[in-house]
């Protein structure tokens, strides 16, 4: 339940305490142990919002009393509703997810349904606050660009996502491709990235294969264990369903039912490349991450990603997602400083 009251005309404070012009909407809500989640320990969400849209937000029993200017206001509103549907789904709710609301809303000027438009296979196809769920949790996308990464991996068999780190482009893939595992829709997933410290020759390092790839690949496991049971991962480690393995190990196949993710893929060449892109087989879908500006390959060699964008750039049926500074979802940090070794203000 929502009241509005409009914007005092004669300069004189009302009652609740409201200052001449400004907007007050109050947004009320059933369940008391929800609101507390919602407005986090101390209030800290709420301040949070107060924040990035400045406004005053003061909550009063099972109801949170907003002023300030008018488009501010309502998007709080829009906040604190969609973030409250998600307690009463059972999501749980961090700073991040109050961030990445009040992105999507200030991006969008959404609405209440748009936020909550979640279909039933765990993802939301027709825009808003995109969403994949997998057994272990359901992963609701932070900014616009991780929505717009989220309908381009269920729409298209070929995604490029490039961007600073901390922007959740494996992460994500790797989410999605748990999900289709879990759905059936894939019959294993296969997750690569080249070893370019070891220039490949990885006969050299000591141990076992595995003990040879892991520094490389650890990344990959990490986000898997994120959204798989352990003992999920580790079955699927076993039996092959779920392979981690380096680049040049995808020579000579073909992959087919299958989500295939190449990551740190700046490190590539065109070579390796055009390698990895023609193992796409039948029923598979790829995913290709990687950060431009972090090339490691040795001076004077190119990246096969950046050749890779600009030659299939045409290709309809292939999806680019770009990600920037604004779509660093770790902290705000690590924004700034993605932002400063840019030379840009955005």
């Amino acid at each position: 339940m929502t009241n509005v009251r409009e914007p005092s005309k004669h300069g004189i404070g009302n009652s609740s305490g409201q200052q001449a012009g400004t907007f007050e909407v109050t947004a009320e809500f059933a369940d008391n142990l929800h609101i507390a989640a919602m407005l986090g320990e101390h209030d800290a969400h709420l301040a949070l919002i107060e924040q990035h849209l400045g406004i005053d937000a003061n909550p009063h029993g099972n109801m949170v009393v907003l002023r300030g200017p008018e488009a501010s206001c309502l998007i709080a509103k829009e906040v604190l509703e969609h973030i409250y549907q998600r307690l009463v789904k059972g999501d749980s709710i961090g700073a991040g997810d109050i961030e990445g609301a009040l992105r999507h809303a200030q991006h969008q000027k959404i609405d209440g349904p748009t936020m909550e438009n979640v279909s039933s296979d765990g993802t939301s196809p027709k825009g808003g606050m995109q969403q994949i769920s997998t057994r272990k949790k359901t992963i609701t996308a932070r900014t616009p660009a991780q929505s717009e990464y989220l309908g381009a991996m269920e729409k298209s068999d070929l995604v490029f996502s490039m961007g600073p780190a901390g922007t959740g482009k494996t992460y994500l893939a790797v989410a999605v491709a748990a999900s289709y595992l879990e759905r059936g829709i894939i019959d294993r997933i296969i997750l690569s990235r080249p070893a370019v410290e070891a220039g490949e020759r990885l006969g050299f390092l000591p141990g076992d294969m595995r003990d040879k790839v892991d520094p490389y690949l650890r990344p990959l496991y990490d986000a898997l264990y994120d959204v798989l049971p352990p003992e999920k991962v580790e079955r699927g480690i076993e039996n092959g369903v779920i392979e981690i393995a380096p680049l040049a190990f995808m020579r000579g196949r073909t992959l087919a039912n299958a989500f295939v993710i190449l990551d740190e893929a700046q490190n590539t060449t065109g070579m390796q490349m055009k390698m990895f892109l023609t193992r796409l087989g039948e029923g598979s879908k790829m995913v290709v991450t990687g950060d431009p500006s972090q090339i490691d390959l040795p001076k004077g060699q190119s990246s096969g990603l950046k050749e890779a964008a600009q030659l299939l750039k045409s290709v309809d049926e292939i999806s680019f997602i770009k990600f920037g500074a604004k779509d660093v979802v770790r902290r705000a940090l690590v924004a700034k400083i993605v932002r400063a070794y840019d030379g840009t203000n955005a």
